[in-house]
């Protein structure tokens, strides 16, 4: 049987604008499931769910039509505390649906959402008008016409706008076949494999008998080539060690024992959509998302970590709230996010075009990467740029 086109999705906006409860209507699964994330009601870490959708007349989730679209959706945090956890998620995405309450209206989050798109270039977006139920048809319609304004002039200017009632399942069905219309990026399998850690875990369960035991498992998303079962692979940065008062990284080297499309088992996985690694490092290793932000490829294949690059930067206007952003500064310091790492940088040498930054934790650099760059504004990591490696 062929397998599904697939399409990674995030979705993204301010915080209660309900993008949890979205996603639950669109894939039914709740992804709000570490005990801090339900006890506050908000996002926290990256919630993962995934879905058929078919594309016949219906778009229906439940319809086993011919043609099928295999969608992974990834839940971003609203919270501005959390943008750093946002921009990992953006680096694996195809489509954004960008929510926003229909009671409320655009907020801060919702443009620094859009401005982290921007930052890690995702062009398709869908933009979701949520919680209509909760507003008189006169209100709804001024709010459509204030976020077509303003998003004009921006990445979302042309984005479709879908009207919704995620509690009462309104027009859910127009989201599957938004997502069933955007054209599916071309995968680059036959380059080498490169697979995006976005999160790492210990599977077992307490109590597990030892010849039941599972390695670590890694999670995110394969971005070209093909992996597969019993293929031996290395792992970069890897694991952080202490050596004569020296902090270093030790690449992991280890081997593929299952993978995992989404929640179904497979023998080979190829680029797109949402997928598991199991390995057979030991389960500790991978706890608590340690390997998050690492790089995984086929033994010999990945360049040389480093703790310096030179990233070319474009610097937005102004921050969320109209404050005009000023120049980057030789000897500040940055947060940058590249693919699902998250780094803190200090410019060691400044042009109007590039910056040299010496980095506190070390990446796997590509040429022409995407970079998100932020700076601390009143103790808070404020989105002011993007760039790209060079």
């Amino acid at each position: 049987m062929q397998e599904p086109e697939t399409l990674n999705v995030i979705i993204a906006g301010h915080i209660d604008h309900g993008k949890t409860t979205l996603l639950y209507k669109l894939s039914g699964k709740w992804t709000d499931t570490h005990s801090e994330e339900l006890k506050r009601g908000i996002t926290i870490k990256l919630g993962y769910a995934d879905a058929t959708i078919s594309k016949d007349s219906d778009y229906n989730i439940k319809n086993q039509g011919k043609k099928q679209r295999y969608i992974t959706f990834i839940d971003a945090p609203g919270h501005e505390m959390l943008m750093a956890t946002m921009l990992s998620g953006a680096a694996i995405v195809d489509v954004a649906i960008l929510v926003v309450a229909a009671n409320e209206g655009i907020k801060p989050q919702t443009r620094e959402h859009l401005m982290a798109l921007q930052a890690k270039n995702i062009n398709n977006i869908i933009i979701v008008q949520n919680k209509i139920d909760l507003v008189s048809k006169e209100k709804a319609i001024e709010n459509y016409n204030l976020i077509k304004k303003e998003f004009k002039g921006t990445i979302a200017e042309n984005a479709i706008v879908i009207p919704v009632s995620s509690q009462q399942e309104i027009n859910i069905e127009r989201i599957y076949e938004a997502l069933c219309n955007i054209e599916i990026p071309k995968r680059n399998i036959d380059d080498k494999p490169l697979f995006l850690v976005a999160r790492s875990f210990d599977i077992n369960k307490p109590g597990t008998k030892p010849s039941s035991l599972h390695g670590t498992v890694m999670g995110g998303t394969l971005k070209s080539g093909r992996l597969k079962i019993g293929d031996k692979i290395e792992i970069k940065p890897g694991i952080m060690t202490k050596e004569a008062n020296q902090i270093k990284y030790k690449t992991l080297k280890t081997k593929i024992v299952s993978l995992f499309k989404g929640s179904n088992k497979t023998d080979e996985i190829t680029p797109g959509g949402n997928s598991a690694i199991e390995t057979e490092l030991d389960m500790s290793i991978g706890k608590t998302d340690s390997l998050s932000g690492c790089v995984v490829s086929i033994e010999n294949n990945l360049p040389e970590i480093t703790n310096k690059i030179t990233v070319r930067h474009y610097l937005f206007k102004e921050y969320v709230g109209g404050t005009q952003i000023t120049p980057l500064k030789p000897g500040e310091t940055l947060m940058l996010s590249i693919n699902t790492s998250v780094t803190i940088g200090v410019i060691s040498k400044l042009s109007p075009e590039q910056a040299e930054i010496s980095l506190k934790i070390p990446i796997v650099p590509f040429k022409n990467d995407k970079v998100g760059i932020a700076r601390s504004i009143n103790n808070h990591w404020r989105l002011i740029g993007h760039g790209e490696i060079v």
